[in-house]
């Protein structure tokens, strides 16, 4: 105790800005632990101006959550977070406050996350399911216009989950589908409990900045060899589609054995891969090259914007794997990329990023958390949370 007396009276003669800096570098799990510390810690953490100034770092530090959602036998399952500032997991307690509202045994999949809302898609009673965290609340929400849904027919690169605005109690979600032929984004706004369904039409020269911005992009069902974009802004005005190729090199298209695409917010990452020589009869693949494509300035063509150092592939991504799945997310100028592989009953995370305005890539360590014989049930990537603070969510 007097070690800990000791450390608190440290960080009172600490000058408030250099406070504020060791304050800003920790994940908010931490943050809020720090109440403990003492009286004084806990009330700076707990301030109106403390809260707006740390969510603004986080936002232009480009830092972020990977969440992954695990079913664990018989009937459990445990969502935990982890956190690129911090380096390390963190369990996030969804499910006593999902267990009153869902029947045991239900199948659950998790689809997205934005704040401290957590959406899952119930494949037994064919519904969507929103999550509070803060609140500690479960909201049902009713079947879309193209009715109840299985957990096969979400597409992670076409759908979107927005707390708005930023910090509230009430959220969006929207996903893209090619509907009787057409492009068709749906949206249901908790504010008022309803769906509302637009056609996309089709448009050139989007937007200014960087998808991930003002806007929401998200990717519908191929149709063919091309891909389809439907863009639309938080606001008002129809959402637009745009229908971006590899121009020059057709062979990009297409997902093969040795090419996967990873969509998301407005980008394609190419990941390329190559049969191990040593792999034997297991046919593990390797990971050779990451590859950033964006939309070009008329929307009609995928750009390259970058590709990944060998320096950085040496790091993390070149591992050997049977199967691999990926998410991508853009944030302040920040592309991250999560690639999901197996390989001999393990699976295994490999986060890369990317940093337009510095034009750098950075490989983030990722630590085990339990993947042997995992039963994954869901992965998604988002901001920080957004109200979880002393005070709030009790």
């Amino acid at each position: 105790m007097d070690g800990d007396r000791t450390t608190a009276v440290g960080f009172h003669l600490l000058p408030s800005e250099l406070l504020h800096e060791i304050l800003f570098r920790l994940a908010i799990p931490d943050v809020v632990l720090i109440r403990s510390v003492s009286r004084h810690l806990s009330s700076l953490v707990a301030g109106d101006d403390f809260r707006r100034l740390y969510h603004l770092r986080a936002a232009g530090s480009g830092g972020g959550w990977l969440f992954v959602f695990k079913k664990r036998y018989p009937r459990d399952a445990v969502l935990r977070g982890f956190n690129d500032r911090s380096g390390r997991w963190f369990r996030i307690p969804v499910a006593g406050i999902l267990s009153p509202a869902i029947p045991p045994g239900e199948d659950l999949y998790f689809l997205a996350a934005s704040g401290d809302f957590f959406l899952f898609a119930s494949n037994g009673r064919r519904e969507l399911v929103a999550v509070n965290l803060a609140a500690r609340s479960v909201r049902r929400i009713p079947a879309s216009p193209l009715g109840p849904r299985g957990t096969a027919s979400w597409r992670r690169s076409g759908l979107k989950l927005i707390s708005d605005p930023p910090g509230s109690d009430q959220f969006r979600f929207l996903f893209a589908e090619l509907h009787h032929g057409s492009p068709v984004l749906f949206e249901y706004r908790s504010d008022t409990d309803t769906w509302q369904s637009s056609i996309a039409t089709d448009h050139h020269q989007p937007p200014r900045g960087n998808p991930g911005g003002r806007s929401v992009y998200l990717n519908s069902v191929p149709a063919g060899t091309e891909s389809v974009v439907i863009c639309a802004a938080q606001g008002s005005g129809e959402p637009r589609v745009f229908r971006p190729r590899f121009a020059g090199n057709p062979a990009l298209e297409l997902n093969t054995g040795d090419r996967l695409h990873v969509y998301g917010d407005g980008n394609v990452a190419v990941v390329r891969s190559v049969v191990s020589e040593d792999a034997g009869r297991a046919r593990a693949r390797v990971v050779v090259g990451v590859e950033l494509w964006a939309m070009g300035s008329d929307g009609r063509e995928w750009e390259l914007a970058s590709r990944a150092p060998e320096q950085v592939m040496e790091e993390g991504a070149k591992k050997p794997y049977g199967a691999m799945m990926g998410c991508l997310a853009e944030r302040e100028g920040v592309v991250r990329l999560i690639l999901m592989s197996t390989w001999k009953g393990s699976w295994d995370l490999t986060w890369l990023s990317y940093d337009r305005g510095r034009m750098t890539w950075r490989w983030v360590a990722v630590p085990d958390c339990g993947t042997k014989g995992l039963n994954m049930a869901g992965i998604a990537l988002s901001s920080t949370f957004s109200r979880l603070w002393p005070g709030h969510g009790r």
